[in-house]
């Protein structure tokens, strides 16, 4: 008797928690989803502007400076960006300042107008955060509760700028720490992740559609029991591995190019300009700008591009080692933005590559190579394997899988956060 009186106060207690967290995450979601929707229209807004008027890319150097001052006046401890807000959630200190959305929303829209190669991760998870800890103080609420409204902030803004709020709720609890998954949020984040894309998705935001036409089968008939073709599977390993290489290359370059910069560059606005001078120099030499801004979409209908990469000659041998460069060098130097979409680029180019080298499926590479190197530089292969089944559809979860927890291994104890810490060594 005793023991079904406890059960019940226990389910007593689990509704309250759930009812209590979704009335806490909802405003975050709302407000989230709505700054994440406006971010978006402004970067496409952006992104045809520079495609009409190529000149603009002269003035990055520019806008490189005007972001380093704008930063250096209002930005205060605002600059730590996604760092900052992981540390808060290990540790609370000085808080995540309001300022920081509106100033990374500003100075990503104008990385992108003049040309930066970057991406919108970084920004929507900052908006998200930022706003988390603005409602979290007005709240009052406790450390414990207000960190797990920060990993909220997380997940909302991750789940809205991609549209898949599974990847985005599993996100915010698995890139805290390598090798631990943080139950304790999973309500509050997958709350917040999913009501943030409704908002978002309410404002009329589209996300772009990726497809995977390739069906598996079985390619040993004398062995009927097999689901899996042992071939591909072998393959998608083997990509896996260069997937998490790349990551690994992906992650040191722009933390290189970052240090080396602060340490010899004087005075430090020159690391914005050079910055941008050097990305002048590239896109010139290249003949080309389609390894600058996102690269969802290429100027070019036959241009490289994530999009044009899941099919046979939409990208060139090392198209996905021009984007690593480009975006290492924008990111490493002061410009503003995330790095997912060109880890997107990087995985879809390569994989490109990977698949005409290995006689495998173009599309399915493209697609594995997408969530892949995004989950080997940022350490969360669970959340890019639900991902890749949100974008892509569930026939080939098996494959994404080994794709992700491979380039996982592979890609070391490196990442592109500083703040994310080592709980569970990958080695024995």
């Amino acid at each position: 008797m005793i023991k079904k009186i406890k059960s019940s106060f226990e389910q007593f207690a689990i509704a309250y928690h759930l009812i209590r967290w979704t009335i806490l995450a909802i405003p975050v979601s709302i407000i989230t989803g709505s700054l994440v929707a406006l971010f978006l229209w402004l970067l496409d807004k952006a992104t045809h502007t520079r495609w009409q008027h190529e000149w603009l890319l002269y003035l990055l150097p520019l806008a490189g400076i005007g972001i380093y001052f704008l930063y250096k006046r209002l930005g205060k401890n605002a600059e730590g960006g996604n760092n900052l807000i992981m540390e808060e959630i290990h540790q609370p200190g000085g808080g995540v300042p309001a300022r920081m959305a509106p100033l990374v929303l500003l100075t990503t829209v104008a990385t992108h107008l003049f040309g930066g190669s970057a991406g919108r991760e970084g920004t929507a998870v900052q908006i998200g955060g930022s706003m988390a800890n603005m409602l979290g103080r007005w709240m009052k609420l406790s450390e414990k509760d207000l960190r797990m409204l920060l990993m909220s902030g997380i997940a909302a803004g991750f789940g809205a700028v991609f549209g898949t709020p599974l990847a985005g709720a599993v996100f915010a609890l698995e890139v805290l720490a390598i090798g631990v998954i943080r139950y304790d949020a999973l309500l509050p984040c997958l709350i917040s992740a999913v009501f943030a894309d409704i908002i978002c998705s309410a404002w009329g935001i589209q996300h772009t559609h990726y497809a995977i036409h390739y069906i598996h089968g079985n390619a040993l008939p004398f062995l009927p029991f097999l689901h899996i073709d042992l071939w591909l599977l072998a393959r998608v390993i083997l990509a896996g591995v260069a997937f998490g290489l790349a990551s690994y290359a992906f992650a040191n370059s722009m933390h290189l190019i970052k240090h080396t910069a602060q340490r010899y560059i004087r005075p430090a606005w020159l690391i914005p300009a050079l910055g941008g001078v050097i990305i002048i120099v590239f896109a010139w030499a290249l003949g080309s700008e389609d390894y600058l801004g996102l690269g969802v979409y290429s100027k070019d209908p036959s241009g490289v591009s994530i999009v044009n990469a899941f099919h046979a000659g939409g990208a060139d041998t090392w198209s996905w080692l021009w984007k690593l460069l480009f975006t290492a060098i924008t990111l490493g130097m002061g410009f503003k933005g995330g790095e997912v979409t060109p880890l997107f680029f990087i995985g879809a180019t390569l994989g490109n590559t990977l698949a005409l080298l290995l006689g495998a499926p173009v599309d399915l590479f493209a697609g594995l190579g997408f969530i892949a190197v995004f989950a080997g530089a940022t350490n969360t292969p669970i959340a890019c394997t639900l991902m890749g089944a949100e974008l892509f559809g569930t026939e080939h979860i098996l494959y994404f899988a080994v794709a992700c927890f491979t380039a996982y291994y592979f890609s070391g104890h490196s990442g592109i956060y500083k703040a994310q810490k080592l709980a569970v060594p990958k080695q024995p």
